[in-house]
């Protein structure tokens, strides 16, 4: 199972290079992916499978007890089956569906590909993270398909309301489902429902199963944000019919029927569910009635018919599972080809307005047959799959009990409803439009109309299986328990021929009514105009009766609030906002501190004299800074508290840590010196001295509310240090001496994972606010600057003696030698601008720096280093190529870019994390190989040194970057102002 979720995502991210060297032709290998996955899938055996699921299960947090486990049963079988099949002609139908022309083809190709495999992996998930994890992956997928046509603002809007309806109950359901694991002690969804919990539930486990509701009921639009799914037709037609059809709406249904077995227990829950079921059927119906647009007609029908399998599925007794189950084959069995009918009416005839569509089955038979007989089916005529399964539903709820036969009068009306816009659809697709001209005759490829033929046969065919189509489908019904009235049960059958009796009466009531209603199209659609709230009711009342409406109030409400808000809190000035924040920290902290008790007993306010003497040097060096008028000195004074707190660190006896502490504050320093070329020298004066008081009581509140936190904090303490058990566990697991580098590129491998990736983020967000055209821009080497041009020349420079500027070697003078200058790029420079000492130190140090940093990085895992502080040595020597040459010397030091180290170091880490897997570990998992290697001896290998060397390469891009946009680009921009 789980080499079919990768196979999707192969295939997901060679999609558009797919469709960039082969157009829209690449959908057809595409395809071949959901479709050996669902070949895979139809070889299995459901009755092995409901006896036995199969399990895979990997290891992912085991923490957190979080691995990726996924199961499959005879639910997930049918579901994974639908996702896969129905997914495989929907991408052969996009193949004619686009043209090769189609602005984001290549995003598109991959973001369906990447969909279909996150449905799979939605359905076969068993731990409830990594199903909600494919549940929000279905979220933004979705989304970006929605959005397709960014251009149109109808687009946009639809993307929008769908992403946030959605992910609000998705949230919800998130809460509900983990509050179900802490209750029953596991995440597996299988064990959730199987526990014994579900035979005493109280207001906890109903409180948890409504907020699954909600977000079932939003994943698949039901009442009240169903408005997300119609709008969600400016998408291009295939995600219509794979998405809203066959895929995504579905997962809600999916949800509730998962947790059948226990909702089975809480007849409360149930009841909620049918009732938002029938109504949103009712309303659903009632709405495609009055559509002239095909596709929203069918959008509408869609939201109908997802209430009529949400009311059946939310009963929860054998039969009704057995029932809703068939149910949600057929409607995939019927929406899909019908979503794929109006897409090849669209493209080909340029509307899907019924009333200017006039004569479509005399040019197109084939495709008007396909709609047809899908449109039968969906109004449950004989004897099509629709039918068999509605026939289902109907006697599941007639043999249920009083309130089932209540909830049964409700989804006869609605299929009355459905009878109705079935016929509606027929006629304004393929029959005549009084008024509108014929339209012209084309030609359609089998390939564009060949996918819904293939959807349809099996619709034609399944209804002839009947009986093994129920024994698959009762693998999961039997699973629901049968309580209470319900315990007799087994009076539900799938078949083409049902018994004659009150439910086959409803099926001819329901398709006679709708009939009727169909033929009174004209008076009907008077009667809605007549009744529609929009007719009678404005201002409040109408938005409240309006679900979108009311959507949009809300969203408007947000973004009012929020411009109320903004300006209070976000002036643009950096001293007000982190006051705010700091202010916020006092508030927090100080009603704590204030209730403590005393001071800790064992507070010991130094180990040695030289502490306090540290302590008064960063105290002055902290209170210079904060009275200094010129920036670069309150630079240099901050450097000096962070090289204090270094040797804090090292008299703890963590010279890792203080060497660590030192580079990180060096390279901050260079950072801050070069951004402040762009900045007043001094810092602006306050003309008020209440503004300065009030800074100086936020600054010394805020060290005494961090003081007395750390105090307090350190005292709390109520387990015993774990750093003496760090020592053996870095050697034998880790394979290290050296427990801080161990803990971080192994222990904690996550945490730096996650922290290299900020500093990724970190850099593009410097060089974003520096570049303004793009990027990564071509390196200047020195070969290719114009003889005699140099660079940092200034207009207030003034003339010197011209002896006084010759510093490299003539080529008379030293006849034969190539190093005429201490470094490459030391004639690019102007002469005034020139520092022959520092030109001397960076040619001796860099290389000594280099290999330094190379052996911190190697030696990291026994000794003070590691891959982070390698990379900071190896950037600060760069930046000291950088000061002393200029941005020619950088180039000639690294003539790489930054992006290219960047994204190389972050290859380097992922693949540190995947390679174990491929040999039966874990992700990130150390392995120690030991090498006798001649003169060197016995030599130690880890593997997390991989990780070290991705994290190496990043801080130097992180640097390199850093030096590209404040240093260069800035040069650059000086430069310009100076002609």
């Amino acid at each position: 199972m789980l080499l079919v979720l990768v196979a999707h995502l192969a295939a997901a991210l060679l999609g558009p290079v797919a469709v960039r060297a082969i157009g829209r032709n690449a959908f057809y290998p595409l395809a071949v992916v959901p479709a050996l996955s669902a070949v895979w899938l139809a070889s299995m055996s459901p009755a092995q499978l409901a006896e036995e699921p199969r399990v895979e299960s990997v290891p992912w947090i085991p923490q957190l007890g979080i691995s990726l486990t996924f199961r499959l049963d005879t639910l997930s079988w049918v579901m994974a089956l639908l996702a896969t099949g129905i997914g495989t002609l929907v991408l052969l139908y996009c193949a004619r569906y686009f043209k090769d022309t189609e602005p984001g083809l290549g995003r598109f190709a991959g973001v369906l590909t990447a969909f279909a495999g996150a449905m799979v992996g939605l359905v076969l998930a068993d731990d409830v993270m990594v199903m909600f994890v494919f549940w929000e992956l279905t979220t933004i997928f979705s989304y970006l398909l929605i959005g397709h046509y960014a251009e149109k603002q109808a687009s946009r809007r639809a993307a929008i309301n769908a992403l946030i309806s959605t992910t609000a109950g998705g949230l919800a359901m998130f809460v509900g489902l983990l509050m179900l694991g802490e209750r029953a002690g596991t995440l597996s969804l299988a064990g959730i429902v199987e526990d014994p919990m579900w035979r005493a539930p109280d207001a906890f486990l109903v409180t948890a199963l409504l907020l699954i509701t909600a977000g079932a009921a939003s994943k698949s639009a039901l009442l009240p944000t169903h408005f997300w799914l119609p709008g969600a037709m400016a998408a291009p037609t295939p995600v219509s019919a794979y998405l809203h059809a066959a895929a995504m709406v579905k997962a809600g249904v999916y949800m509730v029927l998962r947790l059948d077995p226990a909702i089975a227990h809480v007849p409360s829950v149930g009841t909620v569910i049918a009732v938002l079921g029938a109504a949103t059927m009712l309303l659903g119906g009632w709405r495609a009635l009055r559509q002239t647009d095909i596709k929203l007609l069918l959008a509408y029908g869609t939201v109908s018919q997802l209430g009529f399998l949400m009311a059946v599925a939310g009963i929860a007794t054998p039969d009704a599972a057995l029932a809703a189950t068939a149910m949600l084959v057929a409607h995939a069995a019927f929406k899909a080809p019908l979503f794929m009918v109006v897409g090849i009416i669209d493209k080909k005839f340029g509307t899907r307005d019924l009333r200017m569509l006039s004569g479509v089955w005399r040019v197109a038979p084939v495709v008007a047959a396909i709609g047809v007989l899908s449109a039968a089916s969906m109004a449950a005529v004989p004897p099509l799959l629709g039918f068999v399964a509605k026939e289902a539903i109907f006697t599941a709820l007639w043999e249920g009990g009083t309130g089932q036969r209540v909830l049964l009068i409700a989804l006869v009306v609605g299929s009355i409803l459905t009878v109705a816009y079935s016929w509606r659809f027929v006629v304004g697709a393929f029959g005549r439009a009084g008024g509108a001209p014929p339209v012209r005759a084309v030609r359609i490829p089998w390939g564009f109309w060949a996918p819904p033929a293939v959807i349809v046969a099996a619709s034609l065919a399944l209804p002839f299986a009947s009986h093994p189509f129920e024994e698959v489908l009762r693998g999961f019904s039997e699973t629901v328990p049968a309580l209470g009235e319900h315990a007799e049960h087994g009076a539900v059958h799938l078949t083409m021929l049902p018994h004659l009796g009150v439910p086959l009466a409803l099926s001819g009531l329901a398709l006679g009514l709708g009939a009727v209603l169909a033929v009174l199209a004209r008076p009907l659609e008077r009667l809605q105009r007549a009744v529609s709230p929009q007719r009678w009711t404005d201002g409040r009342i109408g938005v409240l009766l309006d679900a979108e409406r009311g959507f949009r109030a809300i969203m408007r409400a947000v973004d009012g609030l929020a411009i109320l808000v903004t300006p209070l809190y976000q002036r643009g000035s950096l001293p007000f906002t982190l006051g705010t924040m700091l202010v916020v920290t006092i508030a927090l902290a100080a009603p704590i501190l204030i209730w403590q008790n005393p001071l800790p007993d064992n507070l010991v306010p130094f180990v040695t004299p030289v502490e306090v003497l540290l302590l008064v040097v960063a105290a002055v060096a902290a209170i210079g800074a904060a009275r200094a008028r010129r920036r670069l000195r309150a630079v240099f004074l901050i450097t000096v508290t962070g090289y204090v707190v270094a040797l804090y660190f090292l008299l703890a006896g963590a010279p890792d840590v203080a060497m660590t502490q030192v580079l990180v504050e060096t390279m901050m320093t260079v950072v801050l010196v070069l951004a402040l070329r762009r900045l007043p020298v001094y810092f602006s004066r306050r003309p008020l001295d209440l503004d300065r008081w009030v800074r100086w009581a936020i600054a010394i509140g805020t060290a005494a509310a961090m003081c007395g936190v750390a105090v307090y904090a350190a005292a709390a303490r109520t387990q015993s240090p774990l750093g003496k058990d760090l020592i053996e566990a870095a050697y034998t697991i880790g394979g290290g001496h050296n427990v801080v580098n161990v803990t971080l590129v192994d222990a904690r491998v996550w945490d730096t994972f996650g922290e290299i990736s900020v500093l990724l983020v970190v850099a593009t967000g410097v060089a974003s606010l520096i570049f303004v055209t793009r990027r990564e821009q071509a390196i200047s080497r020195v070969s290719s600057l114009r003889t005699g041009r140099t660079i940092w020349n200034r207009r207030i420079d003034g003339e010197l003696p011209r002896n006084l500027l010759e510093f490299d070697t003539r080529p008379e003078d030293v006849a034969g030698n190539r190093w005429r200058t201490w470094l490459s790029a030391g004639r690019t420079l102007a002469p005034q601008r020139r520092m022959v000492v520092l030109e001397v130190i960076t040619r001796l140090s860099f290389p000594l720096m280099m290999m330094f940093s190379v052996y911190l990085l190697m030696a990291g895992h026994n000794h003070p280093g590691g891959g982070f502080a390698g990379g900071l040595v190896a950037g600060i020597a760069l930046t000291l190529r950088y000061i002393a040459g200029g941005r020619y010397e950088l180039s000639e030091a690294a003539p790489v870019q930054a992006g290219l180290v960047l994204g190389v170091g972050m290859a380097t880490a992922v693949l540190a994390g995947v390679v174990p897997v491929a040999f039966g570990g874990s992700v990130f998992s150390t392995a120690t190989p030991v090498l006798h290697v001649p003169v060197l001896g016995e030599v130690h290998l880890p593997t997390a040194l991989l990780f070290d060397i991705g994290v190496y390469l990043v801080v130097i891009g992180v640097v390199l970057d850093i030096l590209r946009s404040l240093g260069s680009q800035i040069d650059l921009h000086q430069e310009a102002e100076d002609g």
